[in-house]
């Protein structure tokens, strides 16, 4: 059984078929498939059926999954801490969309804790930025001063928006950008944030794991209605984010 693309009114119907997400393996994290491309249309088309990619070796197959459970949030379950809150009010940030994408990706494919390589590879960097001149790739950027402390990136389709990589060089910038892109969608009336696996980080923001099942009834409702792909602009209160709560 295959998924069937569902109307997406920005894209060419192309020939893009992917196995039924309800058959991914549980283990390992809800493998579905090998091969294809990352074209806008392959990339697109995954989104909108719960399918991501995730691979480390340009040199192989590309590796498309769909976990059970998934980590979700919906914008208007943020979870501000008090200590979060008050970095917010006072660690001297800004926050911009879309106005450094580059810089955003590069900065969450530095590989981490000593690790040897990323997962976010040259081929994965160039298919998202074109995902971004298309409209549908967006970052978000902290800066303090003008440096950049922290940001992340993702993917919106329709009214879901696919989180991929956060990056912090700052005390709790990345949780500062997931903040303020929560209260942005919420008031563009986003029905849920994909955050993909559940981790501590996101939990403490108020994510929370749901059946696959469950989710791929969500984004089927979401990815065929909304706003048309473009630049993002946040609203002038959420730029400084002392107001985000």
């Amino acid at each position: 059984m295959t998924a069937d693309p569902p109307p997406l009114p920005w894209l060419p119907p192309a020939p893009v078929r992917f196995p039924d997400p309800r058959r991914a393996w549980v283990e390992p994290d809800g493998l579905l498939a090998a091969g294809g491309d990352l074209t806008p249309e392959w990339l697109i088309t995954a989104y909108a059926h719960g399918i991501f990619p995730w691979f480390d070796d340009d040199e192989g197959p590309i590796l498309w999954w769909s976990p059970d459970p998934r980590a979700v949030l919906e914008p208007q379950g943020l979870k501000v801490s008090k200590s979060l809150g008050k970095r917010l009010r006072n660690g001297g940030f800004r926050v911009t969309a879309d106005q450094t994408f580059d810089a955003v990706i590069d900065a969450c494919a530095a590989p981490r804790d000593g690790a040897a390589g990323t997962w976010i590879t040259p081929r994965m960097r160039a298919a998202y930025r074109s995902l971004h001149r298309l409209g549908f790739a967006h970052s978000i950027e902290v800066w303090q001063e003008r440096e950049l402390a922290g940001g992340l990136y993702g993917v919106a389709v329709g009214r879901l928006f696919c989180g991929e990589s956060m990056f912090s060089r700052a005390r709790d910038a990345s949780k500062v950008a997931f903040c303020v892109l929560a209260r942005q969608l919420e008031r563009w009336q986003f029905g849920l944030i994909d955050c993909q696996l559940p981790t501590a980080h996101l939990a403490s923001l108020g994510a929370q794991p749901v059946p696959r099942a469950r989710f791929l009834e969500r984004i089927a409702e979401l990815v065929d209605d909304g706003p048309d792909p473009g630049p993002w602009l946040l609203d002038p209160d959420l730029a400084s984010p002392d107001g985000v709560s």
